[in-house]
């Protein structure tokens, strides 16, 4: 679980990045803390999927400096960032599943990897996997899939087996990636509902990137509520919209836009308001 107290776990200083000379990020600066949420919104090509990549150091900036977990890993070693990787969970696009693994061993694959990289724990491990694999999946309200393959659940249920994956090392910071992309409404809510779940009961730092307003919104101003196990409306007094959200409009690399969801709504920048329902 992350620590609740406030800390920086990401931050962009300047960062340039290009690929066949276009630009992917262009000037890229912002910071977050623990608890905080970042919704990203832009069009198709804007660079919103390559920002998550280069989070993680899987994508090396031309230029900038990029902090993870207060560690400069702009040119750290590959080795070097498996540590730091596994503190990260991500929701790959359309969930990222392993069609010939069954979904405890799609959850498990986190672990098992850093297993696999010396940070066994004794006999007992497997024990231990199977137990936070268990406690991932009812956390989604899958705990009776464990055997199934993800061909044999909807696409709602495999983005949600997803989300047990991206948490299941009980990581301070995820990033989503279109997590609700081509779903049905009532579904996509329910994979938010999810979002606010984890943020609030675990204390995580999350980027999100959409192209529903509609997530933003409940993730700005909705908290959940352990007494009642629901998701209601956050109170004035948690702060402005509730909780620590800020809104990122992306444009050919560039972040066009960042603030308040009220400041969103209030830009009257022609391409911002494009993502404003």
């Amino acid at each position: 679980m992350a620590s609740a107290a406030t800390s920086e776990v990401l931050r962009f200083d300047d960062v340039n990045l290009h690929f066949d000379g276009t630009p992917a990020l262009d000037h890229v600066s912002f910071a977050m803390n623990s608890g905080e949420t970042r919704v990203v919104f832009g069009a198709a090509g804007a660079g919103k999927t390559v920002l998550l990549k280069t989070a993680l150091g899987l994508v090396r900036p031309d230029a900038g400096h990029i902090t993870l977990f207060g560690e400069d890993i702009t040119r750290l070693k590959e080795s070097a960032m498996y540590g730091l990787r596994s503190k990260v969970g991500i929701l790959f696009q359309e969930g990222g599943l392993f069609d010939s693994l069954t979904i405890a061993e799609n959850v498990a694959y986190p672990l098992v990897n850093q297993q696999a990289r010396g940070n066994g724990r004794g006999p007992e491990w497997e024990e231990e996997v199977d137990a936070k694999v268990q406690e991932s999946l009812n956390f989604v309200e899958l705990g009776n899939t464990l055997e199934k393959y993800p061909s044999e659940l909807s696409g709602g249920m495999r983005r949600r087996v997803g989300i047990a994956r991206a948490i299941v090392t009980g990581p301070p910071l995820v990033l989503y990636d279109s997590p609700t992309a081509g779903l049905d409404p009532i579904t996509a809510n329910l994979i938010v509902h999810l979002l606010i779940k984890e943020r609030d009961t675990q204390g995580i730092a999350a980027i999100l990137v959409t192209h529903r307003y509609q997530d933003g919104h409940l993730m700005a101003n909705f908290r959940y509520n352990p007494d009642s196990g629901r998701i209601e409306p956050a109170r004035e007094a948690e702060g402005p919209g509730g909780v620590r959200t800020k809104f990122f409009v992306m444009n050919e690399g560039r972040l066009v836009f960042q603030g308040s969801e009220a400041e969103l709504r209030a830009s009257q920048d022609p391409y911002v308001r494009k993502f404003v329902k």
